[in-house]
Protein backbone atom coordinates (compact mmCIF):
# COMPACT_ATOMS: atom_id res chain seq x y z
CA UNK A 1 0.00 0.00 0.00
CA UNK A 2 1.72 3.55 -1.04
CA UNK A 3 1.83 5.77 1.78
CA UNK A 4 0.17 9.09 1.18
CA UNK A 5 -2.84 11.06 2.77
CA UNK A 6 -4.77 14.19 1.39
CA UNK A 7 -6.32 17.25 3.55
CA UNK A 8 -8.78 19.00 1.42
CA UNK A 9 -10.60 22.49 2.37
CA UNK A 10 -13.86 22.04 2.57
CA UNK A 11 -13.13 17.80 1.84
CA UNK A 12 -9.91 17.20 3.55
CA UNK A 13 -8.91 13.87 2.56
CA UNK A 14 -6.17 11.94 4.26
CA UNK A 15 -4.21 9.32 2.30
CA UNK A 16 -2.17 6.75 4.21
CA UNK A 17 -0.02 3.76 3.52
CA UNK A 18 0.90 2.24 5.77
CA UNK A 19 -0.98 -1.36 6.12
CA UNK A 20 -3.28 -1.91 8.89
CA UNK A 21 -3.32 -3.10 12.13
CA UNK A 22 -4.51 -6.50 11.73
CA UNK A 23 -5.85 -6.47 15.41
CA UNK A 24 -8.17 -3.57 13.88
CA UNK A 25 -11.45 -5.42 11.97
CA UNK A 26 -11.89 -4.54 8.19
CA UNK A 27 -15.36 -5.06 7.04
CA UNK A 28 -16.23 -5.65 3.32
CA UNK A 29 -16.86 -2.64 1.43
CA UNK A 30 -20.38 -1.70 1.31
CA UNK A 31 -21.23 0.40 -1.04
CA UNK A 32 -23.61 3.94 -0.25
CA UNK A 33 -26.52 4.34 -2.96
CA UNK A 34 -26.84 7.96 -3.36
CA UNK A 35 -30.41 8.95 -5.44
CA UNK A 36 -29.77 12.89 -5.62
CA UNK A 37 -30.53 16.13 -6.89
CA UNK A 38 -28.01 17.28 -9.56
CA UNK A 39 -29.93 21.41 -10.35
CA UNK A 40 -27.56 23.53 -10.95
CA UNK A 41 -25.58 25.05 -8.01
CA UNK A 42 -26.15 28.53 -9.54
CA UNK A 43 -30.12 28.58 -9.39
CA UNK A 44 -30.54 30.68 -5.71
CA UNK A 45 -33.93 29.71 -3.43
CA UNK A 46 -36.48 32.13 -4.51
CA UNK A 47 -38.62 32.51 -1.68
CA UNK A 48 -42.34 31.73 -2.04
CA UNK A 49 -45.46 33.63 -1.61
CA UNK A 50 -46.09 32.25 1.90
CA UNK A 51 -49.44 32.12 3.76
CA UNK A 52 -50.25 31.10 7.74
CA UNK A 53 -51.33 27.60 7.64
CA UNK A 54 -50.47 26.60 10.65
CA UNK A 55 -50.65 28.04 14.12
CA UNK A 56 -49.87 26.21 17.32
CA UNK A 57 -52.25 25.66 20.27
CA UNK A 58 -50.91 28.52 22.80
CA UNK A 59 -48.99 26.34 25.87
CA UNK A 60 -50.39 27.26 29.67
CA UNK A 61 -50.43 30.82 30.58
CA UNK A 62 -48.05 29.66 33.50
CA UNK A 63 -45.22 28.95 30.68
CA UNK A 64 -45.51 32.10 28.63
CA UNK A 65 -43.19 35.45 29.74
CA UNK A 66 -44.33 38.35 27.75
CA UNK A 67 -41.34 40.03 25.59
CA UNK A 68 -39.50 43.10 26.32
CA UNK A 69 -41.80 45.66 24.14
CA UNK A 70 -39.62 48.17 25.33
CA UNK A 71 -36.38 46.47 24.18
CA UNK A 72 -38.18 45.31 20.61
CA UNK A 73 -39.05 48.92 19.85
CA UNK A 74 -35.07 50.08 20.60
CA UNK A 75 -34.00 47.40 18.41
CA UNK A 76 -35.91 48.15 15.24
CA UNK A 77 -33.78 47.83 12.26
CA UNK A 78 -30.94 46.43 13.44
CA UNK A 79 -29.00 43.07 13.43
CA UNK A 80 -29.48 41.78 16.87
CA UNK A 81 -27.53 38.78 16.21
CA UNK A 82 -24.19 40.22 18.10
CA UNK A 83 -26.28 41.84 21.10
CA UNK A 84 -27.16 40.56 24.27
CA UNK A 85 -30.07 38.75 24.84
CA UNK A 86 -33.03 40.49 25.70
CA UNK A 87 -34.49 38.34 28.86
CA UNK A 88 -33.34 35.21 31.22
CA UNK A 89 -36.36 33.31 29.09
CA UNK A 90 -39.16 33.06 26.95
CA UNK A 91 -41.50 30.87 25.44
CA UNK A 92 -44.75 30.75 23.62
CA UNK A 93 -46.12 29.40 20.46
CA UNK A 94 -45.28 30.55 16.97
CA UNK A 95 -46.95 32.03 14.20
CA UNK A 96 -45.82 29.49 11.18
CA UNK A 97 -45.94 30.56 7.17
CA UNK A 98 -45.83 27.37 4.92
CA UNK A 99 -45.75 23.85 6.03
CA UNK A 100 -43.88 22.10 8.23
CA UNK A 101 -43.95 18.55 7.09
CA UNK A 102 -46.00 16.31 10.02
CA UNK A 103 -43.18 13.89 10.46
CA UNK A 104 -41.02 16.33 11.82
CA UNK A 105 -41.77 15.59 15.30
CA UNK A 106 -39.40 16.73 18.47
CA UNK A 107 -37.07 18.97 19.52
CA UNK A 108 -34.41 21.40 18.00
CA UNK A 109 -32.20 22.76 20.40
CA UNK A 110 -29.27 25.22 19.93
CA UNK A 111 -26.87 26.62 22.36
CA UNK A 112 -24.56 29.46 21.89
CA UNK A 113 -23.37 32.33 23.67
CA UNK A 114 -26.24 35.10 23.90
CA UNK A 115 -25.00 37.30 27.13
CA UNK A 116 -22.20 39.52 26.43
CA UNK A 117 -22.26 42.21 29.22
CA UNK A 118 -22.44 41.81 33.04
CA UNK A 119 -24.17 45.30 34.57
CA UNK A 120 -21.69 47.84 32.32
CA UNK A 121 -19.43 45.30 31.71
CA UNK A 122 -18.80 44.55 28.14
CA UNK A 123 -17.19 40.95 27.28
CA UNK A 124 -15.03 41.43 24.14
CA UNK A 125 -15.11 38.29 21.86
CA UNK A 126 -18.30 36.48 20.54
CA UNK A 127 -16.69 33.06 22.65
CA UNK A 128 -17.17 34.87 26.05
CA UNK A 129 -20.89 35.01 26.35
CA UNK A 130 -22.88 33.34 28.63
CA UNK A 131 -24.95 30.14 27.01
CA UNK A 132 -28.65 30.92 25.63
CA UNK A 133 -30.53 27.63 25.02
CA UNK A 134 -33.13 28.02 23.01
CA UNK A 135 -35.57 25.01 21.59
CA UNK A 136 -37.85 24.34 18.77
CA UNK A 137 -40.74 21.99 19.50
CA UNK A 138 -41.98 20.49 16.21
CA UNK A 139 -45.98 18.89 16.66
CA UNK A 140 -48.19 17.65 14.34
CA UNK A 141 -47.12 20.63 11.94
CA UNK A 142 -47.02 23.26 14.97
CA UNK A 143 -44.19 25.39 16.14
CA UNK A 144 -43.33 26.23 20.38
CA UNK A 145 -40.38 28.02 21.05
CA UNK A 146 -39.08 28.70 24.33
CA UNK A 147 -35.00 30.11 25.12
CA UNK A 148 -33.25 29.84 28.74
CA UNK A 149 -30.00 30.90 30.10
CA UNK A 150 -27.79 28.20 31.25
CA UNK A 151 -27.56 28.41 34.75
CA UNK A 152 -23.76 27.30 34.87
CA UNK A 153 -21.63 28.16 38.24
CA UNK A 154 -20.21 30.88 36.19
CA UNK A 155 -23.32 32.34 35.61
CA UNK A 156 -25.28 32.74 38.64
CA UNK A 157 -22.09 34.25 40.52
CA UNK A 158 -22.08 36.93 37.57
CA UNK A 159 -25.62 37.56 38.25
CA UNK A 160 -25.04 37.48 41.94
CA UNK A 161 -21.43 39.76 42.25
CA UNK A 162 -22.66 42.14 38.96
CA UNK A 163 -19.13 41.04 37.76
CA UNK A 164 -16.68 38.29 36.03
CA UNK A 165 -15.79 35.51 38.55
CA UNK A 166 -14.41 33.43 36.10
CA UNK A 167 -11.90 32.74 33.33
CA UNK A 168 -13.62 32.97 29.71
CA UNK A 169 -12.61 32.75 26.71
CA UNK A 170 -10.69 35.29 26.76
CA UNK A 171 -12.01 37.30 29.68
CA UNK A 172 -9.96 37.01 33.17
CA UNK A 173 -11.80 38.63 36.58
CA UNK A 174 -9.51 41.70 37.68
CA UNK A 175 -7.57 40.97 40.64
CA UNK A 176 -7.92 43.35 43.60
CA UNK A 177 -4.39 43.62 44.45
CA UNK A 178 -1.07 41.17 43.62
CA UNK A 179 -2.34 38.45 46.38
CA UNK A 180 -5.22 37.76 44.27
CA UNK A 181 -3.78 37.75 41.31
CA UNK A 182 -1.45 35.09 42.69
CA UNK A 183 -4.65 33.51 43.92
CA UNK A 184 -5.93 33.25 40.84
CA UNK A 185 -3.06 31.73 38.93
CA UNK A 186 -3.20 28.79 41.37
CA UNK A 187 -6.77 28.21 40.92
CA UNK A 188 -6.00 28.48 37.30
CA UNK A 189 -3.39 25.47 37.68
CA UNK A 190 -5.97 23.62 39.46
CA UNK A 191 -8.73 24.45 37.36
CA UNK A 192 -11.23 26.40 39.99
CA UNK A 193 -10.70 30.09 38.00
CA UNK A 194 -11.92 27.92 34.97
CA UNK A 195 -15.63 28.64 33.31
CA UNK A 196 -18.24 26.34 33.50
CA UNK A 197 -20.06 27.99 30.96
CA UNK A 198 -21.04 25.41 28.72
CA UNK A 199 -21.87 27.78 25.51
CA UNK A 200 -20.53 25.68 22.42
CA UNK A 201 -22.57 21.94 21.81
CA UNK A 202 -25.52 20.39 23.09
CA UNK A 203 -25.83 16.84 22.25
CA UNK A 204 -28.32 13.91 23.12
CA UNK A 205 -26.66 10.58 24.54
CA UNK A 206 -27.57 7.51 23.43
CA UNK A 207 -29.36 7.03 27.18
CA UNK A 208 -31.60 10.04 27.00
CA UNK A 209 -29.56 12.47 28.84
CA UNK A 210 -28.93 15.87 27.04
CA UNK A 211 -25.55 17.88 27.94
CA UNK A 212 -24.20 21.20 27.30
CA UNK A 213 -20.84 21.56 26.76
CA UNK A 214 -17.95 23.71 26.23
CA UNK A 215 -14.10 23.12 26.39
CA UNK A 216 -13.57 23.09 30.05
CA UNK A 217 -14.63 19.80 31.03
CA UNK A 218 -16.18 21.04 34.37
CA UNK A 219 -18.40 23.01 31.94
CA UNK A 220 -20.48 19.71 31.35
CA UNK A 221 -24.30 20.79 32.27
CA UNK A 222 -27.18 18.31 31.96
CA UNK A 223 -30.41 20.29 30.58
CA UNK A 224 -33.71 18.84 30.64
CA UNK A 225 -34.96 19.27 26.67
CA UNK A 226 -38.90 19.96 27.46
CA UNK A 227 -38.42 23.13 30.00
CA UNK A 228 -34.68 24.02 29.46
CA UNK A 229 -34.15 23.48 33.50
CA UNK A 230 -30.33 23.56 34.21
CA UNK A 231 -30.57 20.30 36.12
CA UNK A 232 -26.59 19.77 37.49
CA UNK A 233 -23.39 19.27 36.28
CA UNK A 234 -22.50 16.06 33.92
CA UNK A 235 -19.79 14.59 36.55
CA UNK A 236 -17.22 12.05 35.29
CA UNK A 237 -16.68 9.03 37.53
CA UNK A 238 -12.66 8.60 35.97
CA UNK A 239 -9.69 9.12 37.54
CA UNK A 240 -8.49 10.16 33.70
CA UNK A 241 -8.37 14.25 35.22
CA UNK A 242 -7.29 17.14 32.78
CA UNK A 243 -8.81 20.28 32.43
CA UNK A 244 -10.41 20.32 28.90
CA UNK A 245 -11.50 18.20 26.29
CA UNK A 246 -12.49 18.48 22.69
CA UNK A 247 -15.99 20.90 22.44
CA UNK A 248 -17.57 18.32 19.69
CA UNK A 249 -17.35 14.80 20.41
CA UNK A 250 -18.62 12.21 18.58
CA UNK A 251 -21.59 10.57 19.84
CA UNK A 252 -23.81 7.74 18.60
CA UNK A 253 -26.06 5.39 19.72
CA UNK A 254 -23.21 2.99 21.01
CA UNK A 255 -20.73 5.48 22.58
CA UNK A 256 -19.30 8.60 22.98
CA UNK A 257 -15.89 9.57 22.18
CA UNK A 258 -13.86 12.53 22.92
CA UNK A 259 -10.38 13.90 23.01
CA UNK A 260 -8.16 14.89 26.11
CA UNK A 261 -5.01 17.31 25.20
CA UNK A 262 -2.21 16.72 28.02
CA UNK A 263 -0.71 20.29 27.86
CA UNK A 264 2.15 19.11 30.46
CA UNK A 265 3.26 16.00 28.00
CA UNK A 266 2.16 17.13 24.84
CA UNK A 267 -0.49 14.74 22.80
CA UNK A 268 -3.78 13.67 23.00
CA UNK A 269 -5.50 10.91 24.66
CA UNK A 270 -8.73 9.74 22.90
CA UNK A 271 -11.52 7.92 25.31
CA UNK A 272 -14.79 5.95 24.72
CA UNK A 273 -17.66 6.68 27.01
CA UNK A 274 -20.20 3.82 26.60
CA UNK A 275 -23.97 4.71 26.99
CA UNK A 276 -25.68 4.57 30.52
CA UNK A 277 -22.32 5.47 32.27
CA UNK A 278 -19.97 8.74 33.02
CA UNK A 279 -16.93 6.77 33.02
CA UNK A 280 -14.41 7.20 29.88
CA UNK A 281 -12.08 4.52 28.63
CA UNK A 282 -8.58 4.76 27.28
CA UNK A 283 -8.72 3.79 23.57
CA UNK A 284 -5.29 5.26 23.20
CA UNK A 285 -2.73 8.21 22.80
CA UNK A 286 -1.20 10.08 20.82
CA UNK A 287 2.00 11.67 21.18
CA UNK A 288 2.66 15.53 19.30
CA UNK A 289 4.91 15.56 16.66
CA UNK A 290 6.32 19.14 16.78
CA UNK A 291 5.72 22.02 19.21
CA UNK A 292 5.45 22.78 23.00
CA UNK A 293 2.10 21.84 23.67
CA UNK A 294 -0.50 20.29 21.73
CA UNK A 295 -2.60 21.71 18.97
CA UNK A 296 -6.11 23.00 19.37
CA UNK A 297 -8.48 20.71 18.28
CA UNK A 298 -12.57 22.00 18.72
CA UNK A 299 -13.28 18.78 16.87
CA UNK A 300 -11.93 15.67 15.34
CA UNK A 301 -13.49 13.20 12.24
CA UNK A 302 -14.06 9.57 12.84
CA UNK A 303 -14.77 6.90 10.59
CA UNK A 304 -15.86 3.39 11.06
CA UNK A 305 -12.68 1.75 12.52
CA UNK A 306 -10.12 4.71 13.23
CA UNK A 307 -10.50 8.01 14.67
CA UNK A 308 -8.42 10.87 13.04
CA UNK A 309 -6.40 13.12 15.27
CA UNK A 310 -5.12 16.40 13.99
CA UNK A 311 -2.21 18.38 15.49
CA UNK A 312 -3.02 21.90 14.48
CA UNK A 313 0.05 24.49 14.32
CA UNK A 314 -2.40 26.97 16.25
CA UNK A 315 -1.32 25.07 19.68
CA UNK A 316 -2.13 26.30 23.53
CA UNK A 317 -0.18 28.18 24.97
CA UNK A 318 1.06 28.36 28.47
CA UNK A 319 1.99 32.08 28.58
CA UNK A 320 -0.64 33.64 27.03
CA UNK A 321 -3.05 31.93 29.98
CA UNK A 322 -0.84 33.43 32.32
CA UNK A 323 -1.53 37.19 31.26
CA UNK A 324 -3.73 39.49 32.86
CA UNK A 325 -4.83 40.87 29.36
CA UNK A 326 -5.81 39.09 26.05
CA UNK A 327 -2.96 38.72 23.28
CA UNK A 328 -3.52 38.23 19.73
CA UNK A 329 -4.46 34.84 19.28
CA UNK A 330 -5.72 34.41 23.37
CA UNK A 331 -5.37 31.34 24.52
CA UNK A 332 -3.07 30.01 21.46
CA UNK A 333 -0.26 30.51 19.61
CA UNK A 334 0.71 30.09 16.28
CA UNK A 335 4.12 27.90 15.81
CA UNK A 336 4.25 27.32 12.01
CA UNK A 337 8.28 25.67 12.41
CA UNK A 338 5.80 22.69 14.29
CA UNK A 339 4.17 21.94 11.12
CA UNK A 340 1.06 20.26 11.06
CA UNK A 341 -0.07 16.86 11.46
CA UNK A 342 -2.55 14.08 11.42
CA UNK A 343 -2.41 10.54 12.98
CA UNK A 344 -5.04 7.78 12.16
CA UNK A 345 -5.82 5.77 15.84
CA UNK A 346 -7.34 2.35 15.33
CA UNK A 347 -10.43 2.00 17.36
CA UNK A 348 -10.28 -1.35 18.80
CA UNK A 349 -6.65 -1.52 19.49
CA UNK A 350 -5.73 1.89 20.13
CA UNK A 351 -2.44 1.90 17.69
CA UNK A 352 -1.64 4.50 15.56
CA UNK A 353 -1.86 3.27 11.74
CA UNK A 354 -0.41 6.60 10.52
CA UNK A 355 0.88 10.00 11.64
CA UNK A 356 1.50 12.22 8.14
CA UNK A 357 2.91 15.71 8.04
CA UNK A 358 0.35 17.85 6.18
CA UNK A 359 0.40 21.44 5.19
CA UNK A 360 0.10 24.32 7.55
CA UNK A 361 -3.82 24.66 8.34
CA UNK A 362 -6.04 25.89 10.93
CA UNK A 363 -9.72 24.57 11.10
CA UNK A 364 -12.02 24.59 14.06
CA UNK A 365 -14.90 22.05 12.34
CA UNK A 366 -14.47 18.69 11.10
CA UNK A 367 -17.58 17.75 8.87
CA UNK A 368 -16.99 13.87 8.41
CA UNK A 369 -14.39 11.38 7.46
CA UNK A 370 -14.79 7.83 5.31
CA UNK A 371 -12.80 5.20 4.18
CA UNK A 372 -11.88 4.02 0.74
CA UNK A 373 -11.29 0.35 0.28
CA UNK A 374 -10.47 -2.26 -2.27
CA UNK A 375 -12.10 -5.19 -3.71
CA UNK A 376 -11.03 -6.90 -1.06
CA UNK A 377 -12.45 -4.81 1.40
CA UNK A 378 -8.97 -3.42 2.55
CA UNK A 379 -8.55 0.11 3.87
CA UNK A 380 -6.52 2.13 1.42
CA UNK A 381 -7.59 5.50 2.34
CA UNK A 382 -8.75 7.52 5.00
CA UNK A 383 -11.01 10.81 3.50
CA UNK A 384 -11.33 13.60 6.33
CA UNK A 385 -13.39 16.57 5.38
CA UNK A 386 -13.08 19.70 6.87
CA UNK A 387 -13.68 23.64 6.65
CA UNK A 388 -9.83 25.22 6.89
CA UNK A 389 -9.40 28.74 6.58
CA UNK A 390 -6.04 28.64 4.71
CA UNK A 391 -3.81 28.73 7.82
CA UNK A 392 -5.14 32.15 8.38
CA UNK A 393 -5.63 32.74 12.43
CA UNK A 394 -7.31 36.20 11.47
CA UNK A 395 -10.29 34.60 12.19
CA UNK A 396 -10.09 34.86 15.54
CA UNK A 397 -9.31 37.84 15.98
CA UNK A 398 -12.12 38.82 13.39
CA UNK A 399 -14.93 37.37 15.68
CA UNK A 400 -14.37 40.01 18.46
CA UNK A 401 -17.79 41.02 18.96
CA UNK A 402 -16.15 45.08 17.93
CA UNK A 403 -15.59 43.85 14.93
CA UNK A 404 -18.62 41.83 14.13
CA UNK A 405 -20.76 44.64 14.97
CA UNK A 406 -18.87 47.12 13.04
CA UNK A 407 -19.23 45.76 9.67
CA UNK A 408 -18.13 48.70 7.49
CA UNK A 409 -18.42 46.99 4.20
CA UNK A 410 -15.33 45.79 3.55
CA UNK A 411 -14.61 41.97 3.20
CA UNK A 412 -12.72 41.26 5.92
CA UNK A 413 -14.02 37.10 6.20
CA UNK A 414 -10.76 34.79 6.08
CA UNK A 415 -11.28 32.00 3.20
CA UNK A 416 -12.39 28.76 3.94
CA UNK A 417 -11.54 25.97 1.79
CA UNK A 418 -11.94 21.96 1.53
CA UNK A 419 -8.64 20.24 1.38
CA UNK A 420 -6.22 16.83 -0.46
CA UNK A 421 -4.56 14.95 -2.80
CA UNK A 422 -2.17 12.32 -2.28
CA UNK A 423 1.04 12.83 -2.15
CA UNK A 424 3.49 11.11 0.51
CA UNK A 425 3.26 14.17 3.24
CA UNK A 426 -0.19 15.18 2.62
CA UNK A 427 -1.31 18.21 1.07
CA UNK A 428 -4.79 20.80 0.36
CA UNK A 429 -6.86 20.55 -1.94
CA UNK A 430 -10.57 22.04 -2.54
CA UNK A 431 -13.30 19.50 -2.58
CA UNK A 432 -15.39 22.31 -5.16
CA UNK A 433 -14.55 25.46 -6.01
CA UNK A 434 -14.39 27.76 -3.38
CA UNK A 435 -16.44 30.47 -5.16
CA UNK A 436 -19.41 28.05 -4.90
CA UNK A 437 -20.09 28.61 -1.38
CA UNK A 438 -18.54 32.31 -1.27
CA UNK A 439 -14.65 31.45 0.37
CA UNK A 440 -16.32 31.27 3.76
CA UNK A 441 -17.62 28.15 4.25
CA UNK A 442 -17.74 26.84 8.59
CA UNK A 443 -20.41 25.30 10.96
CA UNK A 444 -21.58 22.42 9.02
CA UNK A 445 -23.85 19.10 9.28
CA UNK A 446 -24.84 15.95 7.03
CA UNK A 447 -27.07 13.50 7.64
CA UNK A 448 -26.23 11.54 10.73
CA UNK A 449 -26.35 8.25 9.05
CA UNK A 450 -23.54 9.02 7.66
CA UNK A 451 -21.50 9.70 10.45
CA UNK A 452 -18.25 7.99 9.50
CA UNK A 453 -18.96 6.53 6.14
CA UNK A 454 -19.03 7.83 2.67
CA UNK A 455 -21.35 10.78 1.80
CA UNK A 456 -21.94 13.10 -0.52
CA UNK A 457 -24.26 15.90 0.96
CA UNK A 458 -23.09 18.64 3.59
CA UNK A 459 -25.23 21.71 4.84
CA UNK A 460 -23.21 24.85 6.29
CA UNK A 461 -23.36 28.64 6.34
CA UNK A 462 -21.70 30.24 3.07
CA UNK A 463 -20.98 33.50 2.13
CA UNK A 464 -22.00 36.40 -0.10
CA UNK A 465 -19.39 38.75 -0.19
CA UNK A 466 -18.31 41.52 0.52
CA UNK A 467 -18.90 39.57 4.74
CA UNK A 468 -17.59 39.63 7.35
CA UNK A 469 -18.87 36.60 8.75
CA UNK A 470 -20.78 34.01 6.95
CA UNK A 471 -24.78 35.00 5.79
CA UNK A 472 -26.07 32.67 3.73
CA UNK A 473 -27.13 28.91 4.07
CA UNK A 474 -25.15 26.05 1.62
CA UNK A 475 -25.96 22.81 0.46
CA UNK A 476 -22.45 21.25 -0.58
CA UNK A 477 -23.10 18.30 -3.44
CA UNK A 478 -19.51 16.63 -2.77
CA UNK A 479 -20.23 14.23 -6.19
CA UNK A 480 -21.37 16.78 -8.61
CA UNK A 481 -18.83 19.57 -7.03
CA UNK A 482 -21.82 22.09 -6.95
CA UNK A 483 -23.43 24.40 -4.10
CA UNK A 484 -27.32 25.48 -3.78
CA UNK A 485 -26.95 28.94 -1.76
CA UNK A 486 -30.05 30.51 0.24
CA UNK A 487 -29.71 34.13 1.66
CA UNK A 488 -31.80 36.44 3.10
CA UNK A 489 -30.03 39.78 2.56
CA UNK A 490 -28.52 41.47 5.80
CA UNK A 491 -29.40 38.83 7.89
CA UNK A 492 -27.09 36.26 9.49
CA UNK A 493 -27.79 32.53 9.89
CA UNK A 494 -26.74 29.85 12.27
CA UNK A 495 -25.89 26.45 11.82
CA UNK A 496 -28.16 24.89 9.29
CA UNK A 497 -29.11 21.21 11.13
CA UNK A 498 -30.40 18.54 9.06
CA UNK A 499 -33.22 16.08 10.28
CA UNK A 500 -33.47 13.18 7.90
CA UNK A 501 -37.31 12.13 7.14
CA UNK A 502 -37.80 8.64 9.13
CA UNK A 503 -37.33 5.99 6.50
CA UNK A 504 -35.77 7.94 4.08
CA UNK A 505 -33.67 5.99 1.52
CA UNK A 506 -31.95 9.03 -0.04
CA UNK A 507 -29.56 10.63 1.56
CA UNK A 508 -30.80 14.55 0.94
CA UNK A 509 -34.76 13.43 2.25
CA UNK A 510 -35.12 15.60 5.46
CA UNK A 511 -35.31 19.12 5.88
CA UNK A 512 -32.62 21.85 7.51
CA UNK A 513 -33.30 23.97 10.24
CA UNK A 514 -31.77 27.52 11.01
CA UNK A 515 -32.65 30.06 13.04
CA UNK A 516 -32.00 33.63 11.43
CA UNK A 517 -31.44 36.96 12.82
CA UNK A 518 -32.62 39.60 10.00
CA UNK A 519 -31.39 43.26 9.74
CA UNK A 520 -34.60 44.69 10.72
CA UNK A 521 -33.86 43.00 14.60
CA UNK A 522 -36.04 40.50 14.47
CA UNK A 523 -35.46 36.91 13.79
CA UNK A 524 -36.93 33.65 12.89
CA UNK A 525 -37.23 30.14 12.30
CA UNK A 526 -36.57 28.74 9.24
CA UNK A 527 -36.92 25.34 7.05
CA UNK A 528 -35.87 24.22 3.97
CA UNK A 529 -36.20 21.19 2.02
CA UNK A 530 -32.64 19.01 2.19
CA UNK A 531 -33.01 18.26 -1.16
CA UNK A 532 -34.25 20.70 -3.62
CA UNK A 533 -33.10 23.82 -0.49
CA UNK A 534 -35.92 25.56 -0.91
CA UNK A 535 -37.59 27.50 1.85
CA UNK A 536 -40.66 25.63 2.82
CA UNK A 537 -41.86 27.58 6.20
CA UNK A 538 -40.87 29.79 8.73
CA UNK A 539 -42.08 31.12 11.55
CA UNK A 540 -41.50 34.47 13.37
CA UNK A 541 -39.63 35.11 16.95
CA UNK A 542 -41.79 37.79 19.18
CA UNK A 543 -38.00 39.38 18.86
CA UNK A 544 -34.45 39.28 17.61
CA UNK A 545 -32.37 36.42 19.34
CA UNK A 546 -28.51 36.70 19.31
CA UNK A 547 -26.33 33.73 17.23
CA UNK A 548 -26.01 30.73 18.17
CA UNK A 549 -23.62 27.80 17.75
CA UNK A 550 -24.66 24.32 17.68
CA UNK A 551 -27.56 22.26 18.39
CA UNK A 552 -29.03 18.61 18.06
CA UNK A 553 -32.12 16.73 17.45
CA UNK A 554 -34.27 15.29 20.42
CA UNK A 555 -36.88 13.18 18.75
CA UNK A 556 -40.36 12.99 20.45
CA UNK A 557 -40.37 8.99 22.38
Amino acid sequence: MAASLVFSAIKPQYYFSRKTDRSCPVLKHEQSSFIGETTSSRERCKNRGLIVTNIATKPPASSVVSPPKQEVDQNKGKLVAWKSVKQERWEGALDVQGQIPLWLNGTYLRNGPGLWNIGDYNFRHLFDGYATLVRLHFENGRLVMGHRQIESEAYKAAKKNNKLCYREFSEIPKPDNFLSYIGDLANLFSGASLTDNANTGVVKLADGRVVCLTETQKGSIIINPNTLDTLGKFEYSDNLGGLIHSAHPIVTDTEFLTLLPDLINPGYTVVRMEPGTNERKVIGRVNCRGGPSPGWVHSFPVTEHYVVVPEMPLRYCAQNLLKAEPTPLFKFQWYPESKGYMHIMCKASGKIVASVEVPLFVTFHFINAYEEKDEDGRVTAIIADCCEHNADTTILQNLCLQNLRSFSGQDVLPDARIPMDGSAYGSLEAALEPNEHGKGLDMCSINPYFLGKKYRYAYACGAQRPCNFPNTLTKIDLMEKKAKNWQDAGSIPSEPFFVPRPGATEEDDGVVISMISDKMGEGYALLLDGSTFEEIARAKFPYGLPYGLHGCWVPNT
